[in-house]
């Protein structure tokens, strides 16, 4: 077997390999091809920093690598790791990092991050072998908001250039995904919630799929129930993935709110430089 990049190789034949790895994973993954292309794009995937391993040209593993510049570090971002099911155990996945780790030290990567379900532990021992360390406990949540619509609220939706980053708090708790450089790169709504002519809380939300990219209140007087009813005039049914479990009083406000728990992820991390 020979490993190589991907930048050669065509979405299709890398996207049927991804699918051919995940079909029996701990959740479901989407095969509609259209949003592996936006979601794929949003994050940043470098195909040409991307590698697979080759079996009489058969492509079996990848790695698929997101490169930005994040928090003032070069980073690499593991968009996805897949073995197909006749070449596990293998030890594939440390094989690629070995080839795709120095490749990414002369591209000048700093970092090297990724994301795993807690359950995983076949997928954690491997990255652990590589040299990952975890650095962060995320929880998945889904819901159908049922929320008291006679709470008055104003809803304003923005667009990227009038929102104040900095006024939004614990950013660098967010997952890749769920960062400003991947969200205004998606086709992701900005919402401010404001009650008394004041804004008092966010929501940033796709709103085709229901996905909550990031939400939060804004002063310390703020609602959360206001938050979740204007979020529900948007959109009723909606998920957020990676919500860092040291923002306890969020995953408290989505619990009491009725939110589900789905899964929990780590999040790695590999200093390269």
């Amino acid at each position: 077997m020979v490993v190589r990049n991907l930048s050669q190789h065509s979405f299709e034949e890398i996207l049927e390999c991804f699918l051919l790895a995940f079909e029996d994973y701990f959740v479901p993954m989407p095969t509609d091809p259209d949003y592996y292309k936006a979601r794929w794009k949003a994050s940043k995937v470098d195909f040409s920093s991307s590698y697979g391993l080759f079996d009489e040209g058969r492509l079996v593993a990848f790695i698929l690598h997101s490169i930005d510049t994040r928090f003032g570090q070069r980073m690499a971002y593991n968009s996805g790791t897949g073995v197909i099911p006749a070449y596990r155990s293998r030890g594939l996945t440390a094989e690629l990092y070995a080839h795709a780790l120095t490749e990414l030290r002369t591209k000048g990567i700093q970092k090297s991050t990724l994301e795993v379900i807690t359950e995983n532990e076949r997928a954690i021992r491997a990255y652990t072998g590589v040299g990952f360390k975890k650095v962060k406990h995320y929880r998945c949540f889904k819901a159908e908001l049922k929320g008291a619509e006679s709470i008055d609220f104003e809803l304003q939706a923005l667009n990227w250039d009038e929102v104040d980053w900095e006024s939004l708090s614990d950013q660098e708790l967010y997952s890749w995904d769920n960062q400003k450089e991947s969200i205004i790169e998606g086709n992701y709504r900005f919402y401010q919630v404001k009650y008394r002519d004041k804004v008092e809380s966010y929501f940033i939300l796709l709103p085709t799929s229901g996905y909550v990219a990031q939400l939060g209140l804004l002063k310390t007087s703020a609602s959360w129930s206001r938050l979740f009813t204007a979020l529900q005039s948007v959109c009723r049914e909606v998920r957020m993935n990676n919500v860092d479990l040291r923002s306890q009083e969020k995953c408290l406000a989505l619990q009491e709110a009725g939110w589900i728990a789905t899964v929990d992820q780590f999040e790695m991390e590999l200093n390269l430089s």
